[in-house]
């Protein structure tokens, strides 16, 4: 067979369910007063002579006996006249109420099934348009709090997440082709001009070479943020105590010439703290943050970096000054290739993938970051990492 047998409903098979407990929790109460009408009481029945008895209630006998009968012409009921006579009667009474007793929990369990199995219904609709592409239904349970409520919430904040994700994934495709893309049309132009000059001399072969070497130098330094960023999100990391004080001490010092440059007032308040990660990871994380703010600042601006601890997370608090900037994108910059000031790339500009590598590397340790605009410009990024138990280094 290629296709694969139909089988019964959930709901079908919980009607069927429901009515075959209550038959047979009837058909057990049944036979309990059957064999306890049969076996316990003690029946002495004077049979009928007929129908001609007066219509006065007869009267008891010494002994404990009954006389059961109806003379009344207008009773079309059955007439007892015996002990097989009310076992008969029992018996046919008992499957009358047992068929009946079927019918209706059937009934019953169908209207209950359906009822409680609707949110299915509503799961089962949304996890189709999500299997076909549109993940933007929800199935909204609002129901009673129970397991299905929980499912259908689950479900919801799955397609949440996995919105978000496929549409980060294809805008950073989009900007990645596109940052990876004009490098390679700018460095084809600049040599099509070059050889199509039929003048061209040592000096103007010497600019072209510079400017495509600078090019190729960027176009390098985005492949290798973009692996970084990959061995950020594959979860591969090596565990090693890492002093965080010391890795934002070396970006700075690393910084300190841009900084100097731009007139850049730098305030450090490092605080001893270790933590557990991947090193080279961390470094990468930090300098990103450090150099995010220096690149993005203003002349003669500010950079405040913090680094403090307590009994639970360790806490890297970087805020420097620059233009203002507004919550909405504030909420996009640690997607890959957003900058704050467009995607207009130039010297000391930067590929806009150090903050969304920095909330990889923090999403990767656990830990959480946070970007708030300052009110007077520019940004403060806040990341907690899980603090080692062992305390300070």
């Amino acid at each position: 067979m290629t296709g694969k047998t139909r089988r019964f409903t959930i709901r079908a098979r919980l009607a069927v369910a429901i009515a075959v407990l209550l038959a047979v929790i009837g058909a057990l109460m049944l036979g309990v007063v059957y064999l306890f009408m049969r076996y316990v009481p003690l029946y002495s029945l004077t049979p009928m002579q007929g129908l001609e008895a007066p219509s006065s209630v007869p009267q008891a006998t010494t002994h404990p006996s009954a006389v059961i009968s109806n003379t009344d012409p207008a009773f079309a009921g059955p007439v007892i006249s015996s002990t097989d006579d009310v076992f008969r009667l029992l018996l046919t009474a008992s499957i009358t109420a047992f068929v009946v007793l079927a019918v209706v929990g059937a009934i019953a369990g169908w209207v209950i099934a359906g009822r409680m199995l609707r949110p299915l219904q509503a799961i089962n609709r949304v996890a189709k348009s999500a299997a076909s592409g549109d993940l933007t239904q929800r199935v909204s349970g609002d129901g009673p709090h129970d397991e299905l409520r929980d499912l259908a919430e689950t479900l919801d904040d799955m397609l949440s997440r996995l919105e978000r994700s496929v549409g980060e994934h294809q805008r950073f495709a989009a900007n990645a082709s596109h940052e990876l893309r004009t490098p390679i049309a700018t460095t084809q132009t600049l040599l099509d001009v070059a050889l199509a000059d039929p003048d061209l001399d040592l000096p103007a072969l010497r600019r072209t070479a510079e400017r495509i070497r600078e090019i190729n130098q960027r176009n390098r330094e985005t492949i290798e943020s973009l692996l970084t960023l990959a061995d950020a999100e594959g979860g591969q990391l090596r565990q090693e105590r890492v002093r965080l004080d010391a890795l934002v001490h070396d970006a700075l010092r690393a910084e300190e010439s841009a900084a100097e440059a731009l007139g850049l007032t730098v305030e450090a308040e490092l605080v001893p703290a270790t933590l557990t990660g991947d090193p080279a990871l961390l470094r990468q994380a930090v300098a990103n943050l450090v150099q995010n703010a220096v690149r993005h600042n203003v002349r003669d601006g500010r950079i405040r970096i913090t680094v403090d601890r307590t009994s639970t997370d360790v806490c890297l608090i970087v805020e420097n000054s620059g233009a203002a900037l507004s919550e909405e994108l504030v909420a996009t910059l640690t997607e890959p290739f957003v900058r704050g000031h467009g995607r207009v790339a130039g010297p000391g500009r930067g590929h806009g993938l150090g903050l969304a590598l920095a909330r990889s590397v923090s999403e990767a340790h656990h830990a959480r970051l946070v970007l708030q605009a300052r009110d007077k410009g520019g940004l403060i990024t806040e990341v907690r990492f899980p603090a080692d138990d062992d305390g300070l280094a």
